[in-house]
């Protein structure tokens, strides 16, 4: 299958499900991975080195989890809200031409993060339901430090319905982690290794698993 993850940074892919990533690819899978913002832009200390390490981080978790960056787009970091909306659905849709997704893998509405729930809307915008569309399913995920700082009176609730063992690929996606240094966080935070790992055991556990990344399924379709 063709899979396709459309995010708003480059980490929040391995942060979200690189597990599931990993899992994609063992069973033989085409993933190819979207970011849509610079991811630095937005931070007080914008060094001139933060991009390159940026980048050095998303290339060399891409080769430990083995997807493809389809494209990395430049919008504003935590600035998605001030470019229209049509402009963004315009991005995604050029790669419909190019990536012809079976699977398409993007934020949930209820994370706190902007740039998350604009790529949302424009995610289900490209790929409304039309005659002679392929994907057959359209699945969110949770991003620790912006799913779970949400409030569901006001950015709604991830709800999830499909869990993905990821006993065997979790010590791919930590090793992945550990490429993105820089935007790692000092535990109890939740976007530490140890944070994340918990979620997993958590997510697991709702399942009967050891491990699992959890998932909404908002569009599934029978050809």
């Amino acid at each position: 299958m063709n899979i396709l993850v459309i995010v708003a940074h480059s980490d929040d892919e391995t942060i979200g499900l690189g597990a599931t990533i990993k899992k994609h690819i063992l069973l033989g899978d085409s993933v190819s991975v979207v970011s849509m913002t610079d991811g630095v832009t937005s931070r007080t200390k914008n060094l001139s080195s933060e991009p390159i390490l940026r980048a050095e981080s998303a290339r060399a978790a891409s080769e430990i989890l083995g997807f493809n960056w389809l494209e990395q787009y430049d919008f504003k970091d935590n600035e998605m809200d001030d470019y229209p909306l049509l402009a963004i659905v315009k991005s995604i849709e050029k790669l419909k031409l190019t990536f012809n997704p079976d699977i398409i893998y993007t934020h949930s509405n209820a994370d706190l993060n902007i740039d998350h729930r604009v790529v949302m809307q424009a995610v289900l915008t490209a790929f409304r339901p039309q005659p002679h569309e392929n994907y057959s399913e359209i699945r969110l995920f949770e991003v620790p430090s912006a799913t779970d700082y949400g409030s569901p009176s006001v950015t709604g609730v991830f709800e999830p319905n499909l869990f993905i063992n990821i006993s065997d690929t979790w010590d791919a996606k930590e090793a992945a982690l550990q490429a993105y240094t820089s935007e790692m966080r000092e535990y109890p935070h939740s976007r530490s290794l140890g944070a994340i790992k918990n979620l997993a055991k958590i997510r697991g556990n709702q399942a009967g698993l050891q491990m699992a990344e959890a998932f909404q399924v908002i569009r599934k379709i029978e050809r």
